[in-house]
């Protein structure tokens, strides 16, 4: 028991968080980081380069260096190793631009509506939230998520297995920017992808495949996951950030047509947040349920155990399960008989 007594932190620190999230949305729209990056490390320095007034730079500068996106010295800011990482428009790994759809209205509205969705027991905005028929929303998603899925794919393209130079039929469902895809075709070079999604997502695919100069090898599968025909057999489907949109039924007939899709000893690789069976870690990835009852109306953050019965009831044998630090996803690989 704590010899301080009971403390009101937890509770400011959380019903002011909206006030992290906009001097974030604030720091990106003034490249405040990059400008930093780039050598404008005092307040007067950072207020000429963003146009902005000394006095607004520096208390926003000293909010960030609170929070930890920045350290100072004197009166010098300097950015820590994550932000420049991250948050640097000049780092190939910049994060930036996932705001764009983090950041969205129509995602802002479905947490504005989250005691609704409480007693409803899920999403109050609509009647299917963001999971509705060729929503645009997936659009904004493929475009602007792409650099944080990067190394999930990398990670993911690791559990396909075998000689890469084995020819591979790879179908990706749900493919969204097409990275996950893309990873594997990088690591096989006979590998050829078939990526299924709405024909306007579709095209952000094909613009990553063109970039990654792996259009030869890319076909387009355009459709809804439930009506249209997957084709195959495949040797690998992808499943990627999808099945949490849904019930654990949806979720088997899904995994059934991956399995009906699938050549005898195939694969289904499925990304996800899969919490530990208590539900409440590792933190990080046992959170993610919540965005699921604020954002759809039967989603969740399913255990391994329940992906185990889901893949048992498509009629798949074993399951493996993969933890992918330092993300905060994991995966599942199930194995066709």
């Amino acid at each position: 028991m704590s010899s301080q007594g009971p403390s009101p932190a937890l509770f400011f620190d959380t019903i002011s968080a909206f006030q992290r999230t906009e001097a974030l949305r604030a720091t990106l729209e003034l490249d405040l980081f990059t400008h930093i990056a780039a050598g404008q490390i005092t307040a007067a320095q950072l207020a000429e380069a963003c146009q902005a007034a000394p006095r607004g730079v520096r208390i926003l500068a000293d909010y960030l260096t609170i929070l930890g996106f920045l350290r100072k010295h004197d009166d010098r800011y300097e950015l820590t190793p994550d932000t420049n990482t991250f948050l640097n428009r000049k780092s190939p790994a910049y994060l930036g631009g996932a705001a764009e759809f983090l950041l969205t209205p129509q995602l802002q509205e479905c947490f504005q509506n989250l005691t609704a969705a409480v007693k409803r027991g899920g999403t109050a905005v609509s009647a299917e939230g963001t999971v509705s028929h060729d929503n645009p929303i997936w659009v904004a998603f493929a475009r602007a998520m792409g650099p944080i899925m990067q190394l999930p794919a990398q990670l993911l393209a690791g559990l396909v297995g075998g000689d890469h130079q084995q020819p591979l039929r790879v179908l990706d469902v749900a493919a969204g920017h097409g990275l996950f895809g893309l990873a594997v075709a990088e690591r096989y070079p006979r590998a050829r992808i078939t990526a299924l999604d709405w024909p306007n997502v579709l095209a952000v695919a094909n613009e990553n495949a063109k970039r990654a100069g792996a259009a030869d090898r890319y076909d387009l599968l355009p459709g809804s996951a439930f009506d249209t025909d997957w084709g195959g057999p495949y040797d690998v489907v992808l499943l990627t950030n999808f099945f949490h949109h849904f019930d654990a039924d949806t979720c088997v007939k899904l995994a059934a047509k991956a399995h009906a899709a699938l050549v005898p000893g195939g694969r289904a690789i499925t990304l996800e947040f899969i919490p530990d069976a208590d539900r409440i870690n590792p933190p990080g990835t046992a959170t993610f349920a919540l965005t699921m009852l604020a954002t759809t109306a039967r989603g969740d953050a399913y255990t391994f155990a329940e992906y185990e019965r889901i893949f048992a009831q498509a009629g798949f044998g074993r399951n493996e399960f993969h933890a992918l630090p330092p993300t905060m996803q994991q995966a599942v690989v199930s194995y066709k008989k």
